[in-house]
């Protein structure tokens, strides 16, 4: 197995859910970690391990971001990271669906992403790279983050379903 490391100077990891359910508001970690390892620059049988520090989240928004690390959402003080494991990764026509846990404020629960693998490439300073587009689909409520606020004219603030969105570059090792 071969392990490539994230650069996180050309990946994101990104989210949207539905505010008041008429509208998307986006958010994304600034700090996070992940390990790829593959057979042979194969996604096959690949191995994804990824992790998040919760403090780092941001949406454009200080009061929101200060709300989401409190314990009514992510509860940053005590569970200051989320993290995704894969278990599965298997070849979906020419995308990938990669099923794995994610744990987040303590609660792990099956979450199955689908990737695009744009390929490998060599960048100009010698480094072999390979990319990754990411999506899914999780519900907040899987997870314990149940916070929720009614408008006084029926409308729900923020959705149960997130969609995850992640671009990852990753760098070959040794």
């Amino acid at each position: 197995m071969t392990t490539w490391k994230i650069d996180n100077m050309h990946s994101e990891v990104g989210f949207k859910v539905r505010h008041m359910m008429i509208s998307n508001v986006t958010g994304k970690f600034g700090s996070f970690d992940a390990t790829l390892s593959m057979e042979n620059d194969h996604l096959a049988m690949a191995q994804i391990d990824f992790s998040a520090e919760i403090d780092s989240v941001q949406t454009g928004v200080a009061d929101r971001d200060g709300h989401l690390k409190s314990p009514d959402f992510f509860d940053a003080a005590n569970h200051p990271t989320l993290s995704f494991s894969s278990n599965e990764v298997v070849q979906d026509g020419d995308d990938w669906k990669i099923t794995g846990n994610m744990t987040i404020k303590g609660v792990s629960h099956p979450v199955t992403l689908k990737a695009e693998f744009a390929g490998i490439a060599v960048d100009p300073y010698g480094q072999t790279k390979a990319g990754l587009t990411l999506t899914g689909k999780i519900k907040r409520s899987d997870f314990g983050l149940t916070w929720s606020a009614v408008t006084e004219a029926g409308n729900i603030v923020v959705g149960d379903e997130i969609t995850l969105i992640s671009e990852a570059q990753f760098v070959k090792q040794g």
